[in-house]
């Protein structure tokens, strides 16, 4: 074969090796670890601290603008903004148009799927409400599990402030050091915080912006304690000993309170499930025994009735058992 087609193979070879690559590059830039983390940090400090007035209003407006007939009509609603803040809490890709979107529509496919079943409508309205409910419990959820974990997360946050300080790093430094050095949540709310203060936020209001993304109580204690620190003076490594030392006091009696009411936890969860699995288990062991509760009227009538009563009691019981410390 002559050289120039060896030529022509060698360039193919390295034109497909630089498009791979620039190809690579490309959805690396846009779609990538980096590219991803950015774009979240853009985007909690976009949402971060609804309601204060500083610079970054700009960015705040990338989630709700307004620019679409939803999202104009979710601008009238008069606490939006407040429950665009309480979404991005439980630390979900979700906005608050979608989330509204899916309470919304997940009700409709409901009823659409059973009426091609024939579910009794009183069981169909009560599934619908439930779907309609599910996104808001799940985010619900998400959000107490991460403030939760982000509670526990302070104590260390505090010792290492403290540590910083005292080998010689500025306030502003030992904050950097938090958000690099700690895992999500503790350390993703704290780079929110050092980048507010790159941008030219007072120190003071990145503290309260912190206090109102992460609505804890342990946290505004801190927050609280190191603003009057800068206007009194103090030693305040000792004071961030001391914070440490309390939240971790309050965490060991909270378990403790938790393991004296295990047991009522567990009647608790055992009573509210007992009738769903008798149910299930005569449904499948003697269809014909069960099935007047929903083929006669009087049947779905009670049936609609000790759902209701269920899940008043599931509150109540909870409500027995959740104990506050």
């Amino acid at each position: 074969m002559s050289t120039t087609f060896f030529l022509a193979i060698l360039l193919l070879f390295v034109a497909v090796v630089l498009a791979s690559q620039g190809a690579w590059e490309w959805w690396n830039s846009r779609h990538g670890a980096v590219a991803r983390r950015l774009e979240s940090r853009l985007a909690a400090v976009a949402t971060g601290g609804a309601g204060r007035k500083e610079t970054m209003s700009i960015l705040k407006g990338q989630r709700l603008d307004g620019s679409t007939l939803f999202g104009r009509a979710l601008l009238l609603l008069p606490k939006i903004r407040s429950f665009e803040a309480w979404v991005q809490q439980s630390g979900v890709r979700w906005t608050a148009a979608r989330l509204i979107a899916l309470s919304a529509v997940l009700p409709v496919f409901v009823v659409v799927v059973g009426l091609f079943v024939r579910v009794p409508v009183g069981m169909l309205a009560s599934a619908a409400v439930v779907s309609a409910l599910l996104p808001m419990m799940y985010v619900r959820r998400r959000r107490a599990k991460r403030l939760l974990r982000f509670q526990k997360q302070l104590p260390d946050a505090c010792d290492m402030l403290a540590r910083a300080l005292r080998s010689g790093h500025a306030f502003t430094g030992a904050i950097d050091m938090v958000g690099t050095e700690f895992a999500d949540p503790m350390g993703a709310e704290f780079r929110i915080t050092f980048d507010e203060i790159n941008y030219g936020v007072s120190l003071n209001d990145a503290l309260m912006g912190l206090a109102q993304r992460v609505p804890v109580g342990d946290l505004r204690y801190f927050v609280i304690a190191v603003l009057i620190q800068r206007e009194t003076g103090g030693n305040l490594a000792e004071l961030l000993d001391s914070i440490a030392s309390l939240v971790r006091e309050r965490f060991k009696l909270f378990d403790k309170v938790r393991v004296l009411a295990a047991e009522g936890v567990l009647s608790a969860r055992v009573l509210c499930l007992l009738p769903v699995f008798t149910g299930g288990a005569i449904a499948f062991l003697n269809p014909d025994f069960i099935e007047v509760l929903w083929k006669d009227p009087t049947g779905v009538m009670l049936l609609e009735a000790v759902s209701v009563l269920m899940v008043i009691g599931t509150i109540w019981v909870r409500r027995i058992v959740r104990i506050h410390v």
